[in-house]
C-alpha cells in the first residue's frame, strides 16, 4: 500500500515504528514536542485490535530522523538512525521521509530491552504483530490521541487474562537481574493466575516513567486488575509486594 505524502516541513523530527511482520507506522513532528513512541503504539493497539500498547517493540523497532538547522552554518543538517532489525527498511524510510538514498545509521543494539528471545515471547499475545498487513500509515499530529492511560477498565477486562505488571528500573546491573530473579520467583511461586511482566528502562523510556507516574526506581506498576497500584524503592519484602498484587492471603 502506498502511503499518502502530504508536503513534508523543512525542519521535523520523524519516528517510525515497524513490526515484526513488516508493517510501518509513523509521524513527521515539526514541533519535535510530541511523545511518538506512545502514540505509534496506541494506535497500533487500535488498528490492528491489541490487547494493549505494544511498548516492547520500542526502541527495537524504530528508526528516527532529524532534520534540525545548524545555527553556525544556517544550514539543514539531517541525524537518521535505524536499529538493526528495520536496517533492511531503508529505502522505505526514504521515500516517507523524502530523503533521496540517504544511508542510515545503525543504533546500538539495547541488549536485555532487545533480547530476541524476549520479543518472541510476545507473539502469543499479540499474533497480529507478526502478520503482514500491507500496513503504512502516517498519524497525523493534530489527530493524534494518547490512548496510553485512557485504556478502558472494561477493555482490558475483556483482552487481558491474569495480572499485567511493569518493573521501571535505571539500567542493568547485578542489582536489577537480582530483583527480576527473586520476583519472578515470588510471582510463580505464589501469583496463582497468568502475569505479564514487562521490564522499562527509565534511562531508554523516560516518556513511559512520566505516563506510569513513577519518579523511583526501582518500581513495580500493577496495571490490571485494576485499582492501579505501584510499590517503589526496596522489593525485598514479599508480603508488601503480594498485599499490593492483592495475593497476600496466599502468602
Amino acid at each position: 500500500m502506498t502511503p499518502d505524502k502530504p508536503p513534508l516541513p523543512q525542519l521535523f523530527k520523524g519516528i517510525a515504528l515497524f513490526t515484526p511482520g513488516g508493517d510501518l507506522i509513523y509521524c513527521i513532528d515539526p514541533s519535535k514536542q510530541g511523545r511518538w513512541h506512545l502514540h505509534l503504539c496506541a494506535t497500533l493497539q487500535e488498528i490492528l485490535d491489541l490487547p494493549e500498547p505494544p511498548h516492547f517493540l520500542v526502541p527495537c523497532y524504530t528508526a528516527t530522523i532529524d532534520h534540525w538547522l545548524d545555527p553556525r552554518t544556517q544550514q539543514i543538517r539531517t541525524f537518521a538512525e535505524a536499529y538493526p532489525v528495520v536496517m533492511r527498511y531503508q529505502p522505505v524510510l526514504n521515500a516517507i521521509f523524502g530523503t533521496g538514498d540517504l544511508v542510515w545509521q545503525s543504533a546500538p543494539w539495547q541488549e536485555g530491552l532487545c533480547d530476541r528471545m524476549v520479543l518472541t515471547s510476545y507473539r502469543s499475545s499479540f499474533p497480529q504483530l507478526w502478520e503482514d498487513h500491507d500496513l503504512i500509515l502516517r498519524l497525523d499530529p493534530t489527530e493524534a490521541v494518547l490512548y496510553y492511560q485512557e485504556t478502558t477498565a472494561q477493555q482490558l477486562q475483556l483482552d487481558t487474562q491474569g495480572y499485567v505488571l511493569r518493573l521501571f528500573i535505571a539500567g542493568h546491573s547485578p542489582g536489577t537481574e537480582r530483583i527480576l530473579e527473586n520476583l519472578h520467583e515470588l510471582l510463580e511461586k505464589y501469583l496463582g493466575q497468568p502475569y505479564t511482566l514487562k521490564v522499562i528502562d527509565v534511562f531508554t523510556h523516560p516518556e513511559l516513567a512520566e505516563a506510569n507516574q513513577v519518579t523511583a526506581t526501582p518500581t513495580l506498576v500493577k496495571v490490571w486488575p485494576q485499582p492501579i497500584r505501584r510499590i517503589a524503592g526496596n522489593l525485598e519484602h514479599a508480603d508488601k509486594i503480594l498485599q499490593m498484587l492483592g495475593a497476600k492471603e496466599k502468602y
